[in-house]
């Protein structure tokens, strides 16, 4: 692989697979049929980004008989990083994370895709309102535990990302002490719950791609224009981010 996209977060319920959804449409769309998008699910109790059927993600099964995690499952995955041609994107939960990042730190699995030219790059969603707090704490483990590049994604879907004294996320301790290690950050704006909300509830829901919904005569002309508004929005932030597809097309340098 050239790179491989990681999303993850301690917090269950923050938008992982939505963030792994919007991803891996955005690095179909820039490789141009250049390179493959390889799609990975690892999550062993809500499989979401698998039930994409176009993205063809693979579930990487990490769940004993006794539905126990265990951790040697994720050797076939970083073999597949390593051996399988073209750019991945790894949708994780929420309940793998701790033995995510414990496998990947004692194993030295960001050491080990640098030197087989892997670029890692870690998505890690932050919640507003009740979640902000715990996804924070998560961001920051993930920052101390791996060695990679890291973007963070605002969702504000339940609520401004602000602290209780109201400070900005660009004005957390945990953005101001690793700035050399995010590479960017992607906001997923709060919009109208009538309208917006409610067409990508009912687009994730379905699990549907931009593309298909474009296609789709079973979509008003008015849902598809706001759905189309939400992918031109978050796609000309992830056209900012210094990633291989950007680079190729020279976006990034912009």
């Amino acid at each position: 692989m050239k790179e491989a996209h990681l999303i993850v977060q301690g917090k269950g319920g923050v938008g992982k697979s939505f963030t792994a959804m919007i991803i891996a449409q955005y690095l179909a769309a820039e490789a141009k049929n250049e390179v493959p998008v390889v799609c990975f699910d690892t999550d062993p109790v809500n499989q979401t980004f698998s039930r994409y059927a176009s993205l063809k993600p693979e579930i990487i099964n990490i769940l004993t008989a006794d539905n126990t995690i265990d951790t040697r499952m994720f050797d076939g995955l970083i073999e597949k990083l390593i051996e399988t041609d073209g750019i991945a994107v790894v949708d994780n939960g929420a309940a793998t994370f701790v033995p995510l990042m414990s496998y990947m730190a004692e194993n030295h699995v960001d050491e080990l895709l640098k030197e087989n030219g892997v670029r890692l790059i870690l998505h890690v969603p932050i919640m507003g309102g009740q979640a902000l707090e715990d996804c924070v704490v998560g961001l920051s483990q993930t920052i101390n535990a791996i060695d990679a590049d890291v973007v963070v994604w605002l969702n504000e879907y339940n609520g401004a990302i602000k602290s209780s004294d109201n400070k900005v996320f660009t004005d957390f301790s945990v953005y101001k002490d690793n700035k050399s290690k995010i590479i960017g950050i992607i906001k997923v704006a709060h919009r109208n719950p009538d309208t917006y909300e409610k067409d990508i509830q009912a687009m994730t829901s379905a699990n549907l791609t931009f593309s298909e919904i474009e296609a789709s005569s079973d979509w008003g002309i008015m849902p598809r224009q706001r759905l189309r508004t939400v992918k031109r929005d978050l796609f000309a932030q992830l056209k900012n981010l210094p990633i291989w597809v950007n680079q190729q097309n020279g976006a990034a340098d912009e």
